[in-house]
């Protein structure tokens, strides 16, 4: 056990007292500051695992992880074991909450702040304490983060007072990483699995980007049949999030259309990976592709207006 987890368990878990929150949150950030150099190395949590911290306060229930909190603007630059780990403290929030599907976008209710430059992800969860979590949090985390490539982790369930005063905002962007592993989760899926995020893609999407929102429409209007095609493959993975940590099946990116622009659909994939504005990961059994977070500009130019990149050579009409 770490320092933390001794000193926890002796305070009397979520339980502890006020006068102990002081020394406890000193010793919470120098366990997530451990989990920081440890998601940095290709295993994580070998020697002692990486660790999350669960609370309720204010009304929320709170999870304190080792990612930066720079997330909640921008999770293109998380790598990918570190957003897995926030996406299973997002499904483990999610499970110990229990609000529901989702009725559309509104509902979506993740906020995320900072803990000393250390992510903070919360739910809304007005009618739970803390009686219990004890117990609660290392399970619900645990299912969620099993076959996390890599990694050994754990969750405690901590004291509201430590995670107070945090800041909690809303992401940026309709279709943040965060609100997609919400989404996902309360559809009873697991965030941290990116075969089940898969599995949700179509409901996800709908849910997050409804009729009638202008950035996700325009492409289909598009007069040019290779780089209508491109637009929308391009627009349906910026959607849900595809930029590493979540990533998809390279056969998928002909899922939605039909007839020719199936076969279209492939080449125009190949077309993407060759300039680069999508990416590979091979090293899982299939052919997976995501975005490229480094050519992030291009790539939403592309969508919204349709103006390619010079490199980008798309396949003949």
């Amino acid at each position: 056990m770490s320092d933390f987890a001794v000193a926890l368990a002796e305070a009397g878990g979520a339980g502890a007292p006020a006068a102990a929150t002081a020394h406890l949150r000193r010793l919470l950030l120098a366990a997530l500051r451990h989990g920081r150099a440890e998601l940095a190395l290709k295993r994580s949590g070998r020697s002692s695992p990486v660790e999350i911290a669960i609370g309720v306060h204010g009304g929320a229930l709170l999870a304190a992880t080792p990612a930066a909190a720079a997330l909640r603007a921008d999770p293109r630059q998380a790598a990918e074991r570190e957003w897995l780990l926030v996406a299973a403290a997002v499904g483990a929030l999610v499970e110990l909450a229990d609000p529901g599907a989702p009725v559309d976008a509104a509902a979506i209710g993740v906020t995320a702040g900072a803990l000393d430059g250390f992510l903070v992800v919360a739910l809304p969860a007005p009618r739970l304490d803390s009686a219990g979590l004890d117990e609660l949090v290392p399970l619900a985390f645990e299912y969620h983060a099993a076959g996390i490539d890599r990694l050994r982790a754990e969750a405690h369930a901590v004291p509201g007072a430590l995670l107070a005063d945090v800041g909690l905002r809303e992401p940026i962007g309709a279709g943040h990483s965060l609100r997609i592993a919400e989404a996902v989760a309360r559809l009873r899926g697991r965030p941290a699995d990116p075969h089940s995020v898969e599995e949700h893609d179509e409901i996800v999407l709908a849910l997050l980007h409804p009729a009638g929102d202008a950035r996700w429409v325009a492409p289909h209007e598009d007069p040019e049949p290779a780089r209508r095609v491109a637009r929308r493959i391009l627009q349906r993975l910026a959607g849900m999030g595809k930029w590493g940590g979540y990533h998809t099946d390279f056969a998928h990116l002909a899922r939605g259309f039909a007839g020719n622009d199936r076969q279209l659909a492939q080449a125009v994939g190949e077309a993407l990976l060759a300039d680069g504005l999508l990416a590979e990961k091979p090293s899982v059994g299939q052919r997976h592709v995501f975005l490229n977070p480094r050519r992030a500009a291009d790539i939403y130019r592309l969508i919204d207006s349709g103006s390619a990149p010079p490199g980008l050579k798309l396949p003949p009409r």
